[in-house]
């Protein structure tokens, strides 16, 4: 059945040439970009890619701010964009009461002294997220109710963020008592690695998965047992995905395969296809799918409880 959901997503996606038109490059050139920044860059370490962007809500709460917690894609690499390709989506969240924190982090590619993917891009978005605990009583943040969200690798990377209690002991990537996630809403997320090294290769690049994962030393599937998020299933929290249905990047079928294995194993998850929707659409929210990923990751923040 996933061969034949496949199939006719592909095929749909060929016979709609003109479905998907938003580039990353018209994100980046828009000349709105300019002035649209955060209200804090916060560095998490010492080199130049460990830092977050810090969106405070407007109009200003005292206290008290809900978090989104935003990981931009970039299939994982260094020579693709970083947060200012979500910086619109971040402004217009801030815009809806939440404050943001935009994170980056070391990627394949980084030229960096001891650098490597596995275990450094993880633990980097690790520690970002944990660096709210220090900043959260200076802007008033409420950690007791975080959304996690992130575009495409962003996704896998929020989607792993919310199951790194799953992770076992004897893991470079364990952390004691990580920060907790109540809710993730994956962007054209990439859940499973090893799925997507197979239909995702011609985005990203044929061995991006096994440099970020470093299955040349720790093999397969054992490289994916602390990195991909379908291994680390269940995750115990509720799930949304989102992806468009002309998405040529990460198709929705690699959302529709996540979700099966998930219910299997007795996850709260939801996917969204959205119409008229290639994958840069979704982090765009001057359109219609842009506006829809807004809105759920808002509705996402407004149904958390305190625990």
């Amino acid at each position: 059945m996933y061969a034949r959901f496949l199939f006719f997503t592909l095929a749909l996606f060929m016979t709609q040439p003109d479905a998907q038109t938003l580039t990353f490059h018209a994100i980046l050139n828009k000349p709105a970009l300019a002035t649209t920044t955060p209200d804090h860059k916060i560095a998490y370490g010492t080199q130049i890619d460990q830092y977050a962007e810090l969106w405070l809500p407007t109009p200003r709460t005292k206290s008290n701010a809900r978090v989104v917690i935003l990981i931009h894609g970039g299939c994982w690499r260094a020579d693709l964009p970083g947060p200012e390709l979500v910086a619109f989506l971040a402004d217009d969240l801030r815009k809806h009461g939440v404050a943001v924190w935009s994170i980056t982090y070391r990627r394949v590619g980084t030229k960096a002294d001891n650098f490597s993917p596995y275990p450094d891009t993880f633990l980097d978005t690790a520690n970002a997220i944990e660096k709210l605990r220090e900043i959260a009583p200076t802007y008033g943040l409420d950690l007791a109710h975080i959304v996690a969200t992130g575009h495409s690798a962003g996704g896998h990377l929020a989607l792993w963020a919310a199951a790194r209690p799953r992770i076992a002991s004897t893991s470079p990537l364990f952390m004691k008592n990580a920060l907790p996630i109540q809710r993730v809403v994956g962007i054209a997320a990439i859940p499973d690695l090893a799925l997507f090294s197979k239909v995702g290769a011609h985005a990203c690049g044929d061995n991006t998965i096994d440099l970020l994962t470093d299955t040349a030393k720790r093999g397969k599937p054992a490289a994916y047992a602390d990195t991909s998020p379908a291994v680390l299933l269940p995750l115990g929290i509720s799930q949304h995905l989102m992806h468009g249905v002309f998405d040529g990047i990460v198709p929705p079928s690699v959302g529709w395969a996540y979700r099966t294995r998930a219910e299997k194993a007795g996850e709260n998850i939801r996917l969204t296809a959205l119409e008229a929707s290639g994958h840069f659409e979704l982090i765009a929210p001057w359109t219609v799918p842009g506006r829809a990923v807004v809105d759920a990751i808002i509705a996402a923040s407004k149904l958390l409880t305190v625990p």
